[in-house]
């Protein structure tokens, strides 16, 4: 079980450290390119702008999953700095499935703004639906509760089963 956590997180963790990559080199080229335009030729892209305010949300919610992933995201532990050590996990357990509650309501809040998006029919440049650039809202709290979920998961096995050793641990990165 812990081999397959491992191997969801690792699989998870690649495809979004590429993602950001891509998208942020496009973010710094098409910036990079809208600035010389700008200045240099009077001109610019005229969908650049929009684009770009669109790929920082893209950027945001990737972002917000590996900050997940490491536990480096906005926490509140004052419950887990006064209890006994031996109830921290158990309290981390309550705590983290409160978090995929509250990213599944927000999931699904966020997919019906997709869906009146698409039924509206807004484009936001050349003919792309608006509703596309959208999508990263809902898939992104959707993988930030994913996220929680495999800490679940991962608090409950060290609960029942601690790990041995220390390849065992999925917050360490690949």
């Amino acid at each position: 079980m812990r081999k397959t956590l491992q191997y969801l997180d690792k699989g998870l963790y690649l495809v979004e450290n590429s993602l950001i990559v891509l998208i942020l080199g496009t973010m710094v080229l098409l910036a990079f390119l809208q600035v010389v335009l700008r200045n240099f030729f009077s001109t610019g892209i005229l969908w650049g702008d929009i684009f770009l305010r669109h790929l920082v949300l893209w950027v945001g919610f990737i972002g917000a999953s590996l900050a997940t992933r490491e536990k480096k995201h906005i926490n509140i532990d004052v419950l887990t700095r006064i209890l006994p050590k031996r109830f921290v996990p158990l309290v981390q357990i309550v705590v983290d499935s409160i978090t995929v509650i509250v990213a599944y309501v927000l999931m699904k809040a966020a997919w019906r703004m997709v869906v009146f998006e698409k039924e509206g029919g807004s484009e936001l440049f050349a003919g792309l639906p608006v509703w596309i650039f959208q999508l990263i809202i809902p898939i992104g709290f959707g993988l930030i509760g994913f996220r929680f979920l495999l800490h679940i998961l991962q608090n409950g096995l060290n609960l029942i089963a601690p790990a041995t050793d220390s390849t065992d641990k999925t917050e360490s990165a690949p």
